[in-house]
């Protein structure tokens, strides 16, 4: 079976101008945009929803979503426990509200992540007191033990990629025994997400590679889990002349102290292009690490003056970054999809990236919209980052491909027709239960 054929939803196209709008809770126990990949989800997926004609709440907890008109937010704070800049902060006796709160600060006490089990607990509380506001609720990624039973409308869960897959990953990058100890406690969370997963109706996934993961990892049967990809804004992102192109710079999105973003070996392919590309340099949309092993990588290197961090910049500023950039970079170990992959391509910036998870399904065929490369393999990332730049016609060719790529199968547009087309499916589902008992 081919990646395409695959990942084919089975409810794709099923809504009809007729359909009357749906009453949508989106739910999201870290929305900002800024966080990772769930917040943009939240962002994009709402607004197209509404602009399908529903009506889209987003229930969300700090750091909270950034929406665009039309949508609303309604905020279920948590305690925050990890905001910046004071993170892992021990509260006050009067910040305290009830149980639920006591649960979060002695989970975080005790070396564990409790946001996905807190929110799923405060989420249930109000989606209780609210019966009957909505038709359909979409958990994004909680997969929390208060998301189980009746909550009122049919549950729908979109899984990004399992989380245990992160898990193995830093739990392979530890460096000795007490540093497993810990990230195996943090991971703990994990556990309660299998459990719920497996028992969920309806997944939705954004790739065919997650939803082998998910199978694999989870224990979900496999029917139970739906493909709907997600994509780029191709108004935002997309090409503009006027940027001038600056010669030698590389783009890539990644946090440094995250394994699976495989920037450790992005910095290495930087330091064996430069022998022979010394203008080549690395700006890296992301949070710079002081130390371990990108900093000591960047630090033995000498490639202080050579790789830039940025964050907290505009998204006008963002797109126009990775306009400027002769190439963008996608190095991780592994995807569930790869949003950087496909807004990169949406401006017309050609690719180098790993066959890393989803990448492939998101980047094409190696050689005629990217240049694919093996995960972890920082001389094959060197020599296909030196033929970009050594050859302007590549550049431009891989680029204009890579953008008709993303127009053609990765937009919100047709991310949220597919999503409301599964909501539909679990309405249906659910009155069909009911009719039955």
């Amino acid at each position: 079976m081919t990646a395409e054929a695959m990942v084919t939803s089975p409810f794709a196209g099923s809504v009809t101008d007729g359909d009357r709008p749906l009453r949508i809770a989106l739910l999201t126990y870290k929305g900002n945009p800024f966080c990772g990949g769930q917040g943009v989800y939240v962002r994009h997926l709402s607004r197209e929803l509404v602009r399908l004609g529903h009506s889209v709440e987003v229930v969300g907890a700090q750091p909270y979503p950034v929406l665009d008109t039309g949508a609303s937010l309604t905020e279920l704070p948590s305690l925050d426990l990890y905001r910046s800049p004071d993170p892992f902060r021990t509260p006050k006796r009067d910040e305290y509200r009830d149980w639920i709160d006591a649960l979060e600060v002695a989970t975080m006490w005790t070396g564990g992540f409790p946001e996905p089990l807190t929110f799923s607990l405060r989420a249930r509380r109000h989606l209780a007191a609210r019966a009957g506001d909505f038709d359909v609720i979409h958990d994004n990624q909680t997969l929390g033990y208060g998301l189980l039973g009746d909550l009122g409308a049919p549950l729908v869960t979109t899984i990004h990629h399992p989380i245990t897959v992160d898990r193995k990953l830093d739990l392979a990058a530890a460096k000795d025994r007490k540093k497993r100890v810990s990230v195996r406690r943090w991971y703990a969370f994990t556990r309660m997400q299998g459990r719920v997963a497996r028992r969920l109706p309806s997944v939705l996934t954004v790739s065919g590679s997650s939803k082998q993961e998910i199978a694999e990892h989870l224990g979900v049967r496999d029917e139970r889990i739906h493909v709907v990809h997600i994509g780029a804004d191709t108004d935002l992102w997309s090409p503009d002349p006027s940027v001038a192109e600056v010669p030698g710079r590389i783009v890539t999105t990644s946090s440094a102290d995250v394994p699976l973003k495989g920037l450790v070996y992005l910095v290495e392919a930087l330091a064996k292009l430069r022998t022979e590309h010394p203008e080549a340099h690395l700006v890296v949309v992301g949070k710079r690490a002081e130390k371990g092993p990108v900093a000591r990588a960047i630090e033995s290197y000498g490639l202080q003056d050579a790789v830039r961090f940025v964050k907290g910049i505009t998204d006008a500023e963002l797109v126009d970054l990775v306009r400027s950039a002769q190439i963008s970079c996608v190095p991780s170990l592994y995807e569930g999809f790869s949003l950087p992959a496909a807004e990169a391509m949406a401006t017309g910036t050609p690719l180098v990236a790993t066959t890393g998870g989803a990448i492939p399904e998101v980047a094409g065929p190696d050689g005629e919209t990217c240049l694919a490369v093996p995960p972890g393999d920082a001389d094959a990332l060197a020599a296909a980052l030196g033929r970009m730049l050594d050859d302007p016609e590549l550049r431009a060719r891989l680029g204009a491909a890579g953008r008709e790529r993303v127009l053609t199968r990765f937009t919100w547009a047709k991310a949220a027709e597919g999503t409301a087309a599964h909501y539909r499916a679990a309405i249906e589902q659910a009155a069909r239960t009911r009719r039955a008992r």
